[in-house]
């Protein structure tokens, strides 16, 4: 009788796992290489920040700021993931990225691309009222395993200008509509440089969830992702956030990750880390 019941709890939990596929994910503004930041320069943080991206074993992540050197860097570090990315000043290597990282163990692409953020986002082009350019990676990715496909998007909207961030917003939900025409599992993924309250963040959580508003544990850690790289204060301004689509992803776990060295955070962002369970 034990045996029976057994073999019966062994397919169960294969059915659950064979219909759904766990994923780990985190967004980070690593901060681009300013050498004005002093003790906080990339060459100061960059081991520690690496350290702890390695630390949490995310499958994909998403970052923010980024200059060549820096991806090559983490490229370096990261020897079982490949990324998708160009630099937003000449869709080559000039400029900052929005780039993606995926275990190439566990992943493979099936397609990808990068737009910018404005009236033309086939075009290298500042959008509306933006102070630069800014722009969006996206991926189609595959379980090696399962044949599992889902979406990811990775961006960075401008820190000035409000129409464009509006706008922004408005375009990478067009995008998403225009490329998941299987409607596909969706992952939206970047520094806003908004708080959730504006129109832009409720424009896509009319969408999208917000992974931290669905965590099904209680969410962990500060509630703001901007610290400024002020050690000291309190982290409230929430600018950094993990959208899922909304009936077939759930969020088991979300947290914004507070580590620190010797008083000093890596980056003047906190990372955003959950762990979501993708249906089939």
């Amino acid at each position: 009788m034990k045996k029976y019941i057994f073999l019966l709890l062994t397919v169960f939990m294969f059915n659950i796992k064979a219909e759904s596929q766990s994923l780990k994910l985190m967004t980070y503004n690593i901060r681009y290489d300013n050498p004005n930041d002093v003790e906080n320069q990339w060459s100061q943080r960059k081991e520690f920040l690496s350290n702890q991206i390695g630390f949490y074993e995310v499958d994909i992540f998403g970052i923010q700021e980024g200059l060549h050197h820096q991806v090559a860097y983490l490229d370096s570090v990261f020897v079982n993931y490949n990324y998708i990315g160009v630099g937003r000043d000449d869709g080559k290597t000039k400029g900052e990225y929005s780039t993606i990282f995926y275990n190439s163990k566990k992943f493979k692409v099936i397609e990808s691309s990068t737009f910018w953020l404005s009236e033309t986002p086939n075009k290298i082009s500042v959008g509306w009222d933006a102070s630069m350019e800014r722009i969006c990676t996206y991926g189609l990715f595959q379980h090696n395993v399962t044949k599992q496909q889902f979406y990811v998007f990775n961006t960075h909207f401008d820190h000035i200008g409000t129409e464009a961030r509006l706008k922004s917003a408005e375009l990478i939900l067009e995008k998403i509509e225009e490329l998941n025409q299987k409607k596909l599992p969706v992952i939206l993924t970047g520094d806003f440089n908004l708080i959730p309250e504006t129109e832009p963040i409720q424009t896509i959580s009319k969408i999208l969830n917000d992974s931290e508003k669905i965590s099904k544990v209680t969410p962990f850690g500060p509630k703001g992702t901007f610290n400024g790289f002020k050690f000291n204060q309190p982290v409230t301004d929430r600018i950094d956030y993990i959208f899922t689509s909304k009936n077939n992803i759930s969020v088991k776990k979300y947290a914004v990750l507070s580590d620190s060295k010797n008083c000093k955070f890596p980056s003047d962002h906190l990372p955003v880390f959950v762990e979501v369970l993708i249906k089939k």
